[in-house]
């Protein structure tokens, strides 16, 4: 009998993981990968850094290189866009670099298309572009024309349209490159993810470094003119609002890319999502989906999107698995992230507040909010962090916790520890039975991660 012939369309973290784990376990599977730029196994979530200058070259941001994933033993092939997918034959349609069109025949098909960047109803976004200094950002090739524009311009004034993740972290890079950014985000918070209150902390921090921050207001239109670009926006009491610019950074989010999946007759599912099971597996047999494309499981929501590069991989790997014939299952997520926002680092896992009352799942979700020390408060240097513990009042289940405080307070490893316990269903009183580490320069005997805790047991005090 002969190996199996799997195909992973796209070469980012879900297509690589695939393909690596189908490698993995049985190297005699014929592997490719159809990437449709020439970047293979990118850190897209770099870029900022690349942008900064922290990171010197963009070849800094590969995971692996082209040689390291042929040393694997697959087949990557960059510049091959996918255009159609046959399910009955099991082919791939293909559009080469120079047109020409051909087909890739599979036993097992793997989609890993990613997400596209979202792209505002803004009056003149669409004329513009690159060359008149209006970017998304969304790829390497982005970043490295990007990247060019600055070192050919050297411009001194910035608009970011957008304040999420991506939004900060590049509001964050081009202040470091001297340029002055205003950040217009239609919202009324920067950071969206976290409640209000902590957002404002992340606010106050950006205006601390002196960027323009502008919440409640929607680009309308942006033009150019000899003089640079124009931005012209609506405030939250209508008001008009006009910035000029050099450079113009569009990034309030991306959509799953699922035009080629859904050609293929795939059910779509959550935020139009492939819909795809824990197995990885879509409608359609022997054809999978993983990464930003598709439908993720939530420990706590069922199933829902939420693009993560950490969810992207993890799928990818169960992915490629089952190609194989395997049956493992996707854990599921918890929807942990990190932001680094100059000095200040915010994290968050599982739900707010809010999002556990639209849950529909029968919780009574209340919050307690604390700020505690990063370590013993007369070891110096100690640093304060804010914390937002959400439980359900009835259980005492632990439902989500928000963290803001210093880059050196180790936001993300305290987040991790309630993620953990979040994994395990654990409740909240339960978090002070955790053994954790202790020493004075480091922590304290109750870390602030069960000190937050026990101010949530003790407003809170559960029936159960």
């Amino acid at each position: 009998m002969s190996a199996k012939h799997v195909v992973a369309i796209g070469g980012s973290d879900a297509g690589i993981s695939a393909a690596l784990r189908a490698r993995e376990l049985d190297p005699s599977t014929d592997v490719t990968v159809l990437l449709a730029d020439g970047y293979p196994n990118f850190s897209i979530c770099g870029i900022p850094y690349f942008i900064s200058g922290e990171v010197p070259d963009w070849g800094d941001l590969a995971h692996r290189t082209l040689a390291d994933l042929e040393a694997s033993g697959m087949h990557v092939v960059p510049w091959s866009t996918a255009v159609s997918i046959d399910a009955e034959q099991r082919r791939v349609g293909v559009c080469g670099r120079d047109g020409r069109l051909s087909e890739v025949a599979y036993d097992e098909l793997i989609v890993a298309t990613g997400a596209d960047s979202v792209r505002p109803p803004i009056a003149g976004l669409r004329e513009l572009g690159p060359d008149r200094g209006v970017f998304l950002l969304h790829s390497i090739g982005d970043a490295r024309a990007l990247l060019d524009d600055l070192s050919a311009r050297q411009p001194g004034s910035a608009v970011i349209v957008g304040g999420g993740y991506i939004g900060l972290e590049m509001a964050e890079a081009l202040m470091t490159r001297g340029v002055q950014v205003t950040q217009i985000e239609a919202l009324p918070q920067v950071l969206p993810t976290v409640d209000a209150d902590l957002g404002a902390l992340i606010r106050a921090e950006l205006a601390v470094h002196g960027v323009e921050v502008l919440t409640g207001t929607t680009v309308a239109e942006v033009t150019t003119d000899a003089a640079g670009l124009t931005v012209r926006a609506k405030g939250p009491d209508g008001q008009a609002l006009v910035r000029t610019a050099d450079v113009v950074l569009v990034v309030v989010g991306v959509r799953p890319n699922t035009a080629l999946a859904e050609g293929a007759g795939v059910r779509l599912g959550a935020r139009d999502a492939i819909a795809v099971d824990r197995q990885m597996r879509t409608s359609i047999p022997h054809v999978f989906a993983a990464g930003d494309c598709a439908t993720t499981y939530h420990r706590l929501l069922g199933e829902t999107w939420l693009p993560l590069g950490t969810t992207a991989h993890k799928q990818g790997r169960i992915a490629g698995e089952n190609a194989l014939g395997g049956s493992r299952e996707f854990a599921g997520s918890l929807g942990t992230q990190v932001v680094k926002v100059f000095d200040l680092v915010a994290a968050r896992t599982g739900l707010r507040n809010a999002d556990a009352a639209a849950a529909g799942r029968g919780w009574s979700p209340v919050d307690s909010l604390s700020v505690q020390d990063d370590h013993k408060r007369y070891y110096p240097g100690a640093s304060p962090i804010t914390i937002k513990v959400t439980g359900d009042r009835d259980s005492g289940l632990l439902l989500g916790a928000q963290l803001i405080g210093h880059v050196g307070a180790e936001i993300s490893k305290r987040a991790d520890i309630y993620a953990t316990a979040l994994f395990h269903g654990m409740r909240i009183e339960e978090i002070s039975d955790l053994d954790l580490s202790y020493a004075p320069p480091l922590a304290a005997p109750w870390d602030a991660v069960q000190a937050a805790a026990q101010v949530w047991d003790r407003e809170h005090q559960p029936l159960a």
